[in-house]
């Protein structure tokens, strides 16, 4: 009978042919000396080099090794989720592929998990990357922690350890990857932090670029909507809506007063069709929120992507 593993430990890579097997070796040292089942998920999201090779090499040779490819690149956010989906431990490893993130740190997450945190994010205190790529992560991050209200120094880490059952209330898409620790803390998980050590890119290109940084603060405001919201957004749209339409109201009384004591409304015809103009959208957005509730209590299930082209388990 297979033991069910204690740990998975779930690995995204896209074009890393010189860094998976390294990683392997890594990470096998490491939980070798914590004597507990575990299983490793690689995911391919659509490399176009040799990583999805030396994968199904690593594969053969470790049946606790297990292996995903999908149809093209679909993004990190689908290639963790489509891990977390497979994975079947009761703690949750996910790291980069680029060996930048150091599996000796484990150890580390783990005694804080046993301390009581459901989520421990990694924290690269002294990173090693091009000046560009750290001053526009410190600023993602500082306006992640302000707006989210999680005090952590590196949201955005891609070393992070949480137990399973923050998985399964887990469904990423776009660049909300980025978001693990704010949608878990949204959720009423502990969420804490260690230092790590962030190594220098040694093969590969980075697949950093500012259009991702763009991408990662329009998935900001979606975040903060999703965990703010998303169980009633008849109150964030109804309170705009409100708002709206009470501004408008008002507009309109005070043309009305107009009329009624000058017997014109004074060339207000501009303020006028403000007001009328605020009306109709203030009931147009609590609308709005009155359809998001019907879909909120209708559509609880989340849709799958179908984008695994193979598995090997």
């Amino acid at each position: 009978m297979l033991k069910r593993p204690y740990t998975s430990f779930i690995i995204p890579a896209k074009d890393e042919e010189k860094s998976v097997g390294i990683l392997y070796e890594e990470t096998i040292r490491v939980v070798s000396k914590i004597k507990k089942p575990y299983e490793i998920i690689f995911i391919d999201d659509g490399s176009k080099d040799k990583t999805f090779e030396n994968l199904k090499k690593i594969k053969n040779k470790d049946k606790d090794v297990k292996l995903i490819k999908l149809r093209g690149n679909w993004g990190k956010s689908v290639a963790l989720q489509s891990g977390l989906d497979l994975a079947s431990g009761e703690i949750i490893v996910t790291m980069d592929a680029d060996l930048q993130d150091n599996p000796n740190d484990l150890p580390k997450f783990l005694k804080k998990i046993d301390q009581g945190f459901d989520l421990v994010s990694g924290w690269k205190k002294k990173r090693h990357d091009p000046p560009t790529k750290v001053v526009a992560s410190r600023i993602f991050n500082k306006a992640v922690s302000i707006l989210s209200k999680i005090k952590l120094h590196d949201i955005n880490c891609g070393f992070k350890v949480f137990k399973k059952d923050v998985a399964k209330n887990m469904n990423l898409y776009g660049e909300l990857y980025r978001f693990i620790p704010v949608i878990a803390a949204s959720q009423n998980y502990k969420v804490g932090e260690v230092e790590v050590k962030h190594r220098p890119r040694k093969y590969g290109r980075s697949k950093f670029g500012w259009t991702r940084t763009i991408r990662g603060f329009l998935d900001l405001l979606t975040i903060i909507f999703l965990t703010g919201y998303l169980r009633r957004p008849g109150h964030f749209f109804g309170t705009l809506g409100l708002l709206s339409f009470a501004s408008g109201f008002v507009i309109g009384l005070y043309i009305t007063y107009l009329r009624l004591t000058t017997g014109s409304i004074q060339n207000r015809h501009p303020l006028l069709f403000l007001g009328m103009l605020l009306m109709i959208v203030g009931i147009q957005l609590i609308t709005t929120g009155l359809l998001g509730e019907m879909l909120t209590n209708f559509n609880q299930k989340k849709a799958v992507l179908n984008c695994i082209e193979e598995k090997l388990l």
